[in-house]
């Protein structure tokens, strides 16, 4: 209590008191697609699950010059995981309140580890590219993001980098990737994403120039990881094999099922929507994925967030949201087509990446508004397009966007502490602009 100290006696007994179905905490659910719930976690949640963490991933976090800079924001589980996964495993742990410091930040901490989700993974690697301006720096830069992929993907072949593919890669390494490093820090061997897919490009674009991206998947009702990629046990692109003291089964449905001492008790006053997540000991994600034959996790997408459109073709928004917003100054995608002819997009713009790009590109100084009219902006928005959609089937691909004219933060209550789109409260936000896509649907009916 403020202002009075609290006897050590009463700290003791509280302690004694405490037991392992005891709550710990309430966790409310980021609800990107519905209502928040609250997650009730409790102590014996956190002590199994960061004791199978603090020895599964013993090589990234329980070495003795482990340490971790948290910048997360300790609302989202993943977080408070990390927090109290340092006390068993010994790693040193700072926090810093405002990322607008991060950069300095990370270059006095010095982190050994980091984690984070996938959106600020892609504002480093956008904000390194942008640093290189253009000409010969900006062709240097992007032949090393080129190398590095590439290295990287060569590592998950049989016969493993070429001699000339490794000349580059150390050519590479002494002229650009230590330079990336230094942005984290210097020290980064590890870095930990969650919270939404990183994707395969930007996995071996870090792998590539010295640090690996270990991704995992979990949500707050599995007190965060629950599949985890972890040395030795690498497949970039997945989310990983289950953790220690964890399993997961996929139905025949794709849905996707986790058991173990990580799972939480029920949510807050809600025993209709616990009963219906927790069935025979399993938790009911909502998340739809695959297991391939060693064990990996693959997500594909959440089973609310499944777009079907008129003509029947079930679209998982994730994986073209991933890709078109990995362009510098795409800062949002939110992909639409819910019982429409085809599939479309609202886009936000970037404004820290966008006056950079502009000046990069001999384009004048204009706001996000301005950009979002403008046809030169608009082409480029549209090669990502094409790019984004040489991932997908002609009905899956996105025929057309739309540029919002503000961007989607969590300040304006559009995103969620891990940085994920609050999708159903954007759908009806910005009904309109999703109308406005379809107006003239004949052409792209005859594509």
């Amino acid at each position: 209590e403020r202002g009075r100290e609290v006897p050590a006696s009463e700290v003791a007994a509280r302690w004694g008191r405490t037991r392992g179905d005891d709550l710990a905490t309430i966790i409310y659910t980021s609800g990107t697609t519905g209502r928040p719930k609250g997650v009730e976690l409790t102590h014996r949640n956190f002590v199994a699950h960061t004791r199978n963490g603090a020895s599964g991933l013993a090589e990234v976090c329980a070495q003795p010059h482990s340490r971790t800079l948290l910048f997360m924001p300790l609302a989202h589980v993943f977080a408070r995981y990390i927090e109290v996964l340092c006390v068993p495993s010994g790693a040193v742990l700072g926090h810093t309140p405002d990322t607008r410091n991060l950069l300095p930040d990370l270059a006095a901490f010095q982190p050994t580890f980091v984690l984070a989700v996938p959106r600020v993974f892609e504002k480093v690697y956008n904000s390194a590219e942008q640093k290189a301006g253009g000409g010969t720096k900006l062709r240097l830069f992007r032949w090393a993001a080129k190398v590095a992929i590439a290295y990287s993907r060569a590592l998950d072949t049989d016969a493993g980098p070429s001699a000339a593919l490794s000349a580059q890669h150390r050519l590479a390494g002494r002229l650009v990737h230590v330079k990336l490093r230094a942005a984290l820090g210097g020290r980064a061997e590890w870095a930990i994403s969650g919270g939404a897919p990183l994707g395969e490009r930007l996995g071996h674009f870090y792998r590539g120039i010295g640090v690996r991206v270990l991704e995992g998947y979990g949500l707050t009702e599995t007190t965060a990881p629950t599949t985890v990629n972890r040395p030795g046990l690498t497949k970039v692109g997945s989310v990983g094999p289950a953790f220690p003291g964890t399993a997961v089964r996929v139905d025949d449905d794709g849905g996707i099922w986790i058991s173990g001492p990580h799972v939480f008790r029920g949510y807050r006053h809600d025993a209709e929507a616990t009963a219906e997540a927790l069935v025979d000991g399993w938790f009911r994600t909502g998340d739809v994925g695959s297991l391939d034959a060693d064990g990996y996790l693959r997500i594909t997408g959440r089973t609310k967030e499944i777009i079907v459109t008129a003509g029947g073709k079930n679209v998982a928004p994730a994986v073209l949201e991933d890709r078109l917003r990995g362009h510098p100054i795409v800062s949002q995608v939110v992909v639409v087509g819910d019982q429409r002819p085809f599939i479309g997009a609202l886009v936000t713009l970037d404004p820290e990446m966008l006056p950079g790009w502009l000046s990069n590109h001999g384009l004048p100084a204009m706001d996000a508004v301005a950009a979002g009219q403008d046809p030169r902006v608009l082409e480029a928005l549209d090669r990502a397009v094409e790019r984004a959609n040489e991932a997908v089937s002609r009905a899956e691909s996105i025929r057309k966007i739309r540029v919002l004219p503000t961007d989607l933060t969590e300040a304006n209550g559009y995103l969620t502490p891990s940085l994920k789109v609050k999708r159903a409260l954007v759908l009806k936000d910005f009904a309109a602009d999703v109308d406005a896509l379809y107006v003239d649907t004949r052409a792209d009916q005859a594509g």
